[in-house]
């Protein structure tokens, strides 16, 4: 009898055990997903409409439209401030035009937009450091926007053609851009100058009245100093790894993807991937692969990170374009101009999972933390 009192009691202990572990797991299968959704739901996904001109504010989560914001004639890329209470949108016109749009992310509405004359045709865009920073292809240049006071407060030219895309270190110190027509990356470092003797060469003496003041030493100075490197013309989209020491770009017109080494500022590889319409690429945020959009035949094409080697080509479309990758590497959504939708894909899978209908001819993708 004690035995048999002594094996229900072991049956028992067990079943309740087993029990305990399964609600144990539920609870924190149920407390995963709830982290899953609670860190989606703390971003929009920002989606401009090129045909619409509007930006659609996007649910991540639910995949749902919340909002459509009007915005400018051409509008391509966009951007939100670090608190996410603001978006820029950059009005490009092929050069042409003078205008970054502003939306208050809290009211969903446009506000007064930015004149940027004379800067022309801004395009790329990012907000480091308090400060939007924007390309202006029409004006060769790259030009800073102090959103508190609304005035520009430093640009620099690059004296290059079509100077497109932006990439700004999270300290504020170096710029990188590409320049498609040009066939080159602009590398700008704000840079401690040491200034050497001044005056006139030794045994030369300087016109009456033209010298220097009595006891003038110059100081060391800031100044912002290009390095150009070169790479294969239509060179647009362009990513910085997230370790900082590599720069990817892709080429549109020979399908190139150029490796610069951003510590001696040189392409160390030029690897055939045959891209051709390659027009954003972006990594992923553990830095093993980087995607690559083809405007030209809509196929988002893969590559490994450390053996440079293509590992997956999925056709989304007929056209791909902006490419923005969840925070959390679980998927990426993309711009398929032609089709008139992001597609999202997991990449996990590598399969394309939804579709976004966000307007006509979508573009210009970006994140914004909800205020």
């Amino acid at each position: 009898m004690g035995k048999l009192i002594n094996n229900q009691f072991c049956f028992n202990y067990k079943r309740i055990k087993l029990k305990a572990l399964a609600t144990g797991f539920i609870m924190a299968l149920l407390l995963g997903i709830a982290g899953t959704s609670w860190a989606q739901s703390s971003l929009y996904l920002l989606a401009l409409s090129k045909a619409d001109h509007t930006l659609a504010i996007v649910d991540p989560a639910t995949l749902k439209v919340i909002a459509r914001v009007p915005v400018g004639t051409d509008p391509h890329e966009v951007i939100a401030s670090s608190d996410g209470k603001m978006a820029y949108v950059s009005i490009y016109g092929g050069g042409s035009l003078h205008e970054i749009d502003v939306i208050d992310l809290v009211a969903k509405k446009a506000l007064s937009p930015v004149d940027t004359k004379p800067f022309f045709g801004p395009h790329g865009l990012t907000f480091v450091a308090g400060k939007l920073w924007f390309t202006a292809e029409g004006s060769k240049a790259v030009g800073r926007l102090d959103p508190a006071t609304n005035t520009f407060d430093w640009a620099m030219g690059t004296g290059q053609n079509r100077t497109h895309m932006i990439y700004v270190t999270a300290d504020g110190k170096k710029v990188y851009t590409t320049n498609v027509s040009s066939g080159t990356v602009s590398i700008l470092t704000d840079t401690l100058i040491q200034p050497g003797n001044f005056g006139p060469p030794p045994g030369m003496s300087p016109p009456p009245g033209n010298g220097p003041p009595q006891g003038f030493r110059p100081q060391p100075h800031k100044d912002w100093v290009q390095t150009l490197v070169s790479v294969s013309t239509g060179s647009e989209g362009f990513d910085v790894s997230p370790d900082g020491k590599q720069l990817w770009t892709a080429s549109a017109d020979d399908g190139t993807i150029a490796v610069i080494d951003l510590a001696t500022k040189k392409v160390v590889e030029t690897i055939d991937a045959k891209v051709l319409g390659a027009n954003r690429l972006q990594f992923t945020p553990d830095g093993k692969y980087a995607l690559i959009s083809s405007l030209r035949n809509g196929d988002l094409v893969v590559y490994d990170v450390i053996s440079h080697k293509q590992i997956k080509k999925i056709n989304i479309g007929h056209g791909a374009a902006g490419i923005l990758v969840a925070p959390d590497g679980s998927r990426a959504f993309i711009g398929c101009t032609a089709d008139n939708y992001v597609a999202v894909v997991d990449l996990k899978t590598w399969q394309v999972v939804n579709h976004i209908d966000v307007g006509g001819g979508p573009d210009g993708l970006a994140w914004a933390t909800q205020p």
